[in-house]
């Protein structure tokens, strides 16, 4: 590991003005992630500030009735908020698929937004990567890529986001409130992540110097139709192949509202509205849901190694939505496919 400097921020104004003055400093919580990559000579930052003291790690009500997630609440004691679990069930259920129990209780809100890829050539360094080493090339692409992306692809990067908790505030339409010396902003979930494009190195919209501090939900949460669903290629303490995260709204026997997206297949959780769309009014069955998975599809592209996530994702989506339909969401627990 690179030797660095290292302080603990006092107060939020404190952490940013620190960031500031630091140029290639980095901000650090549970670590789970970012340590990994400093041992592993992938990031190397200059200074670590630790946010860790910092008063951002409650949940609490806000005006309309929505909820205030602090930046550093753990994801284990998201998981089991009673709050999260009775109205915003989805989120619950994600955040158990996720990682090992231990991981989960260091882990926290605001560092599950910002973890890195898990591609296979991010992470060894004796090889070409755009995300690590912008212009070297992406090695996935006539690689070994079965994990990696389906959507949103770009000539210059292939990876996924690896966030199970990400995929589920997609379909709630979270936004993230972040502070920096210019002052504080809010960013929709849903502008959040990047695609690839020409800059993979990039994984956020989020600035050099912005510390997050929150994210919000609003009141509706999608408490009785929902499910989270996650193939991966081991029960558990693995990554998604296809994960799908579903909201659904039934009235009179018909979908009046649906939301859903996936992760394990895109640089960032992918929802596709016009899929959406095509189910309001429709009947909750395998027919409609095959529709809208062809929808989201239409444009996947595999790269060999990948390309049987193709199939799988359609299956998924309809199975997901099935499950969600049916008010039976996928067991974290028992995790045989229901």
């Amino acid at each position: 590991m690179i030797g660095f400097h290292y302080a603990r921020a006092g107060t939020v104004a404190d952490a940013v003005r620190q960031m500031a003055a630091s140029p290639g400093a980095k901000f650090v919580a549970g670590g789970t992630n970012l340590v990994d990559l400093m041992k592993m000579d992938i990031e190397r930052p200059s200074k670590l500030i630790d946010v860790s003291n910092l008063p951002l790690d409650s949940v609490e009500e806000i005006a309309g009735g929505g909820l205030r997630i602090g930046a550093l609440v753990r994801n284990t004691d998201l998981a089991y908020h009673p709050v999260i679990e009775r109205r915003y069930p989805v989120l619950a259920s994600a955040l158990l698929a996720g990682a090992s129990q231990q991981l989960r209780n260091m882990a926290s809100v605001g560092g599950n937004l910002l973890q890195r890829t898990r591609c296979a050539y991010f992470y060894d360094i004796a090889t070409p990567c755009n995300k690590r080493n912008p212009g070297s090339g992406c090695s996935a692409i006539a690689g070994l890529n079965r994990m990696n992306a389906i959507l949103g692809t770009s000539d210059a990067c292939i990876a996924v986001n690896p966030s199970d908790m990400c995929v589920a505030l997609m379909v709630l339409e979270a936004t993230v409130r972040v502070t920096s010396p210019r002052g504080d902003r809010v960013i929709a979930l849903s502008d959040f992540h990047r695609l690839p494009g020409d800059t993979p190195q990039r994984d956020t919209n989020l600035e050099v110097d912005e510390l997050v501090t929150s994210v919000e939900l609003p009141v509706h949460g999608f408490a009785a139709n929902y499910t989270y669903l996650k193939i991966r290629d081991r029960l558990s303490y693995a990554f998604a192949l296809v994960s799908v995260a579903v909201g659904l709204e039934l009235e009179g026997g018909t979908i009046k509202q649906a939301r859903f997206a996936l992760g394990g297949v895109a640089h960032r959780p992918w929802r596709n509205m016009e899929a959406e769309a095509a189910l309001r009014g429709r009947m909750p069955n395998e027919a409609s849901f095959a529709q809208a998975a062809d929808l989201v599809l239409h444009e996947a592209k595999g790269f060999g190694h990948n390309s049987f996530k193709i199939d799988l994702a359609r299956r998924a989506i309809v199975r997901a939505l099935s499950q969600a339909a049916r008010g039976t969401p996928q067991s974290q627990s028992n995790k045989k496919i229901a």
